[in-house]
């Protein structure tokens, strides 16, 4: 018998997303494919690139506000 089970993978378990029609205990074979791609996490270029863009606030004098957010 085969089937296609989805499952999450956490804390070193698979936990199937739906439920499994299968009798307890019984020994499987699993082959592993990754469906979602996971997050890309930034560089350090692309932090760069944001902080590089300007903020427009329409306030020409920034600094003088400076203080107003510090605690």
């Amino acid at each position: 018998m085969s089937q296609t089970i989805h499952a999450i993978y956490e804390n070193g378990v698979f936990r199937p997303i739906e439920p499994v029609n299968l009798p307890e205990r019984c020994e499987v074979e699993v082959e592993v494919r990754q469906v979602k791609a996971e997050p890309k996490v930034p560089s350090l270029d692309d932090v760069y690139a944001i902080m590089s863009k300007r903020f427009d606030s329409g306030d020409s004098e920034v600094a003088a506000r400076h203080n107003e957010h510090q605690p």
